[in-house]
């Protein structure tokens, strides 16, 4: 049986019901079966299109069908908009074809949400811009219009339940790599919130050291404590590989931090025995040492000026340069002799 003989039988069976549960039972069943199309119905053969003059016609405006119905024209209008958009992919019949009182057959009601927007900021291009997105994601775009209208609802629901939570975290995510304005903004709230700065300095700590790990595993190469860097013998390598292999097996919510330490400590103390076990790398290791020390205390002693001693002078910076002095002396016959001795 369509829609249209079935409308017409439960017009004729409401007309003949007295009795008021039975109406409503015979109105909500059209509801049930067809759901919004049943009143977008009757809106679109009791309002006139926009422009039609009212001696045309026997339709009326939004407005008088807003008064007639007790409801808002804006609330009118919805209903309008749907079925004309639904009109224009030929779902329904336009406007100009109905007359008061007719009865078409309707569309299954899971069509109607993709047609009707329940609120007025659908219309804007912040609306716009959520339902398409609704779209892009496979849900409803009035679901996504409601939870934009009421924040706090939002909030209530991320505070209150963790898979709402780690949602908002995934979405927020995404959005932040094209939105520098968001960016800064949580920069900002995460350096002003301890427990964060805290979170970050530790997930940073791991980073590097799964990074450390990383380098000897993927590019074969080891930097050892003083600064060479070195090809990484096949053994150590090896175990790289092993460490890394357990790290990127990790669930996504598990913590990696203990993880990442064992595999750094363990590679540091490879790589220490590794320099210790070849002389020839072990006299390098002291050399690039020595040159790094030296290199940074040359550094800090450029830095100072004197040309306000007079202001600045005590009798311990005398002392401790003549210490320096003769330490430097030290260290220069020490070197001179081993020369001598080559």
């Amino acid at each position: 049986m369509t829609a249209a003989i079935a409308s017409s039988e439960e017009s004729a069976a409401r007309a003949d019901t007295p009795n008021p549960v039975e109406r409503d039972a015979h109105d909500f069943g059209a509801y049930a079966r067809n759901g919004g199309w049943a009143f977008a119905l009757k809106v679109a053969r009791s309002v006139r299109p926009g422009g039609q003059s009212a001696d045309d016609t026997q339709k009326v405006s939004a407005k008088e069908f807003a008064e007639l119905a007790g409801c808002s024209p804006e609330r009118v209008m919805r209903y309008y908009k749907a079925w004309d958009r639904a009109a224009d992919d030929g779902l329904v019949p336009h406007f100009e074809t109905l007359l008061p009182g007719a009865d078409v057959e309707l569309p299954d009601a899971e069509a109607w949400s993709a047609y009707y927007a329940s609120r007025s900021s659908a219309a804007s291009e912040r609306g716009t811009a959520i339902a398409e997105a609704a779209e892009a994601e496979g849900i409803r775009p009035t679901k996504a219009l409601e939870v934009a209208e009421n924040p706090t609802a939002l909030r209530a629901a991320i505070l209150a339940d963790p898979s709402t939570a780690k949602a908002a975290r995934a979405a927020l995510l995404d959005r932040v790599k094209e939105d520098p304005a968001l960016q800064t903004e949580l920069a900002r709230d995460i350096s002003r919130t301890e427990e964060l700065k805290k979170a970050v300095a530790t997930e940073n700590r791991a980073a590097d050291r799964i990074g450390y790990v990383r380098q000897i595993a993927e590019k074969g190469q080891i930097r050892t404590p003083a600064g060479q860097t070195l090809d990484a013998p096949a053994e150590l390598r090896s175990e790289a590989e092993r460490h890394l292999s357990l790290l990127d097996e990790l669930d996504e919510g598990e913590d990696a931090g203990e993880w990442a330490t064992e595999a750094y400590d363990t590679m540091k103390n490879l790589v220490v025995e590794t320099v210790e076990a070849d002389p020839e790398l072990r006299v390098q290791e002291r050399r690039t040492k020595f040159y790094s020390s030296l290199q940074k205390a040359t550094k800090v002693f450029e830095e100072l000026t004197f040309d306000d001693a007079d202001d600045i002078y005590e009798d311990d910076m005398v002392q401790r340069l003549e210490e320096l002095q003769q330490a430097i002396g030290t260290a220069i016959a020490a070197l001179r002799g081993a020369a001598g001795r080559d």
